[in-house]
């Protein structure tokens, strides 16, 4: 992770390496057997697999912001938010980081970008009205963690096996069947089984990226509030924080709760939760309790100390 004074956890920077290794390996998997199966197309399928990861990587940070609606703020715009921000990168000695507001009534806030000079924060207009500064600059503080531990990269990068099988999976079987790879006269008894193995390939990748990143977002979410608790030193404003976005999800309408659920990943509040059933493998987030009970023995732990 970057150094600065944000706290920091091996156990999510192991993940981070063995969640990139994981997906590497995927990734290579992946594209080597749509080479092969789609024969005389793999330089389709390698321009675009390249093209697709340079795109997201590089613009990773502009293509969330303008999917969230953020727009970047100067300080004069909004001098209470800018100030938070510059105290808590002063105490964690870190670069300050764009600052960015989306226009939303939906209570959150997320990071994004592929390294500090590139990172972005951004609140919603929602998440000033509601809350307190000593609340706000909790969840400010569990957003620069994320960039300082770099994991908002990982996360970027992680996904993109996903965006990329489905990209695939299109192109496969628009080919597949026209005819598009091979010219033969039987072609139309291939295409078929082409586009069989192209949609079940992309479907293997895009399940194991996806709960390869869900298993890391929850974590990473847990090190944020421990990070941001430690450097504020008041776990009880971000426990605070969490409690007040977590109830007023409820009322926002379920139809804007659901253009944003997309982006739960980077939210620091997940718009909607998946059915009880399947929260434990399907969850961005962890379960408000346990956010709640650690931001609690840390608590405890400062006050002993």
């Amino acid at each position: 992770m970057a150094r600065t004074r944000f706290a920091p956890d091996r156990g999510l920077t192991n993940r981070m390496l063995m969640t990139m290794f994981l997906i590497g390996l995927l990734y290579v998997v992946f594209v080597g057997v749509l080479i092969v199966v789609l024969k005389g197309a793999w330089p389709i399928v390698v321009i675009v697999a390249g093209g697709l990861f340079i795109a997201q990587f590089w613009f990773s940070d502009k293509i969330a912001a303008f999917s969230m609606g953020a727009r970047e703020v100067t300080p004069q715009e909004y001098p209470e938010l800018h100030g938070a921000v510059d105290r808590l990168c002063a105490l964690a000695d870190m670069a300050k980081p764009r600052v960015a507001v989306a226009q939303s009534d939906v209570p959150n806030a997320f990071a994004t970008g592929r390294n500090e000079k590139n990172a972005v924060v951004c609140v919603t207009t929602g998440l000033l009205r509601r809350l307190e500064p000593a609340e706000l600059e909790g969840v400010l503080a569990h957003e620069l963690s994320h960039i300082a531990h770099r994991d908002v990269m990982v996360m970027t990068i992680a996904g993109f096996l996903g965006v990329l099988a489905g990209v695939i999976t299109r192109i496969g079987v628009q080919f597949g069947m026209f005819g598009g790879f091979d010219r033969r006269d039987n072609r139309d008894d291939n295409s078929g089984m082409i586009m069989l193995v192209v949609i079940a390939v992309s479907a293997v990748a895009y399940a194991i990226s996806f709960l390869l990143t869900r298993m890391l977002s929850r974590y990473r979410e847990l090190s944020a509030d421990r990070s941001a608790a430690l450097l504020t030193g008041r776990p009880s404003a971000l426990a605070s924080a969490l409690t007040k976005v977590t109830g007023q999800m409820a009322a926002i309408p379920t139809q804007d709760l659901r253009r944003a659920q997309p982006f739960n990943a980077f939210y620091f509040a997940p718009a909607l939760k998946p059915s009880e059933a399947m929260s434990n493998a399907f969850s961005t987030h962890p379960t408000l309790e346990k956010r709640l009970e650690q931001l609690g023995k840390i608590s405890a732990e400062l006050g002993r100390s």
